[in-house]
């Protein structure tokens, strides 16, 4: 099913999180107050009861016809049997609507991310953006279905109360406009100074939380030292504080929970004695059925005001979640390709032209004067310590980052003219650690190519050195490689994103420290399937060990985001400079 695009259009800077609750839903206007309707009709028993249950006492008081007590028995019944179908009704339109609603939240949040520039990712916790999309969704969820179903649920049992009062005893009336939110507002501030103990201890099952979790992680080195004891030690003792703690706090709830209990309670009982001496000695109309009646709505009325007060910090915890998911649907930092020419053919020609780059305002100068043109076809090595600007010139050859002075030109046209998203449909990138995700060999091979010939997977494997191990695999191709490729070794996963980057035929090509993190078998495996990789397209290598870039058909030396030398390996150590002086080091 297509999801719409609408959250993405709403502006949600400066805008009060209801009136973005109210567009979010705004496609579900109908349904909602399709919602409310069958909702009126199935509470509306709780409302109705007291007034029928007044009706048949003072027929039974009163002496009345017999008939009239079968009519009232049979209108609530009628109503009884009518929640049924309303109430499927009601979980229909309005848990509907905020299923739909979270779903089309959540796609477009993962929608954004994938918009928001490779900066914004860099600065902003993978783990809080997952949290806005799982936890923040789920609370607004979570805060309109429960406002929805008790808010709802309160008002009309205020509302009918109230007009059932006011038509059958106006008198009482004002009585219950006062001492109602009277009696709610004293239940709840007796319940509410329960909050501070149970935020404490909410605080110290965290700590537990967090103990348990280093008791977890430091397993290894707590077994290979010998001190279990030590460590069992240290959670017990947290145990037994969340134990004291939890029975303290139980014992405070169920005393506070009796005073609230008993409060409310002889509040109803006062109410009662109350309207009943005024039916005795006849001071106002009241039958003995209206007495029962203001009684039952009391304490109903009661209730139902404290639940509307209960909502304030649900209400408030989700309309904080709206502004939460806010930040990331107008997050201002978007790779803009709207408008830009699509690239539909690439022959790898890149030319960079006094290229300039820094991250942050005052931050020193990643990358100064860049200049270098790179023909089709040809194999450049960027070397240099760590912090000289590598990975600052890839990421600008990919498009993450967009040059602040300068241009990059792709075959003879400015990148920032390009629509990037259908130039990188060109390119290939092999990272040091190649990230997989938990689906088969087969799927990660051809990710994002659709229906991939099996064929097809098994050249790329063949060429990449990786078929001989994935035959050797109980389920071939369909083995599931695990979370980020976990059931794989490093030089196993490399030679996977290998053939991920063959199946493509990329005619551009960045190798990121692809081999650093192997052993020296399989770094000879990868690098001869990198090889196999590199022919006939424009490379751009980073490494570290200068032994890998030998080959290279130009290195390009950087210190302190400037080119320092450019040459091929021999040249470079017979010129005696940076270069010669960083193959000494290692070497040594």
């Amino acid at each position: 099913m297509a999801l719409p695009q609408g959250p993405l259009d709403h502006r949600y800077q400066g805008e009060h999180p209801v009136r973005t609750l109210v567009y979010l839903f705004r496609k579900d206007h109908p349904r909602l107050l399709v919602a409310v309707l069958a909702f009126i009709v199935k509470h509306s028993p709780v409302w109705l009861l007291p007034l029928i249950t007044a009706n048949i006492i003072d027929i039974v008081v009163e002496r009345r016809p017999v008939s009239e007590l079968g009519v009232n028995t049979g209108v609530l019944l009628v109503v009884l049997m009518l929640n049924y179908p309303t109430h499927l009704l009601y979980v229909r339109c309005m848990h509907g609507s905020v299923r739909r609603t979270g779903t089309v939240l959540r796609s477009a949040l993962c929608r954004r991310m994938q918009e928001l520039s490779i900066g914004y990712h860099s600065r902003t916790s993978a783990s809080a953006l997952q949290t806005k999309v799982i936890r923040d969704v789920e609370n607004i969820e979570q805060s309109v279905q429960q406002t929805a179903d008790n808010g709802l649920a309160a008002i009309i049992t205020l509302t009918g109360g109230l007009m059932v009062i006011g038509f059958r005893v106006p008198a009482a009336l004002p009585v219950f406009v006062v001492v109602v939110p009277t009696a709610a507002l004293l239940v709840r501030r007796l319940r509410g100074r329960l909050r501070n103990r149970n935020e404490q201890f909410r605080r110290q099952v965290e700590q537990l939380s967090t103990r348990v979790g280093e008791m977890t992680s430091l397993i290894p080195v707590t077994r290979a030292h010998g001190l279990e004891r030590t460590a069992l030690n240290r959670v017990d003792g947290t145990l037994r504080q969340v134990l004291t703690a939890g029975i303290r706090l139980d014992l405070l709830n169920g005393h506070f929970s009796a005073l609230a209990w008993i409060m409310l309670n002889a509040l109803g009982i006062g109410f009662l004695a109350g309207a009943a001496l005024i039916s005795y000695h006849s001071w106002l109309p009241i039958t003995a059925g209206d007495v029962v009646m203001l009684s039952t709505f009391f304490t109903t009325l009661t209730s139902s005001t404290s639940v509307l007060m209960a909502l304030t910090p649900i209400i408030s915890k989700g309309l904080e979640s709206v502004r939460s998911v806010g930040e990331v649907l107008q997050a201002p930092d978007l790779e803009v390709n709207a408008g830009k020419h699509e690239v539909n053919a690439v022959k790898g020609r890149l030319e960079f032209e006094d290229v300039n780059f820094s991250y942050g305002n005052d931050g020193p100068q990643a990358i100064v004067d860049f200049t270098l043109s790179v023909p089709p076809g040809e194999t450049i090595a960027l070397v240099g310590a760590s912090g000289a600007g590598k990975s600052t010139v890839l990421n600008l050859l990919i498009g993450f980052i967009r040059p602040q002075s300068g241009r990059i030109l792709l075959d003879g046209t400015d990148m920032s003219l390009l629509d990037l998203r259908t130039y990188r449909r060109f390119l290939s990138v092999v990272p040091q650690d190649s990230v997989l995700f938990e689906g088969s060999i087969r799927e990660n091979v051809g990710y994002g190519l659709g229906d991939v010939d099996p064929e097809s997977v098994r050249g790329a494997l063949r060429d990449a050195n990786a078929l001989e191990f994935v035959e050797r695999l109980p389920q071939g191709l369909e083995t599931v490689v695990g979370e980020r490729g976990a059931r794989l070794s490093g030089g196993q996963r490399q030679r996977i994103a290998i053939a991920r980057a063959l199946i493509r035929d990329p005619r551009i090509l960045v190798l990121d420290e692809a081999t650093s993190a192997l052993d020296t078998r399989s770094e000879a495996l990868v690098q001869e399937a990198m090889d196999r990789l590199m022919r006939g397209r424009t490379v751009f290598v980073v490494a570290h060990r200068l032994s890998t870039v030998r080959e290279a058909d130009r290195i390009v030396v950087m210190e302190q985001g400037r080119i320092r030398e450019i040459g091929r390996h021999a040249d470079l150590l017979r010129r005696g400079g940076l270069y010669a002086r960083l193959q000494s080091t290692q070497m040594s």
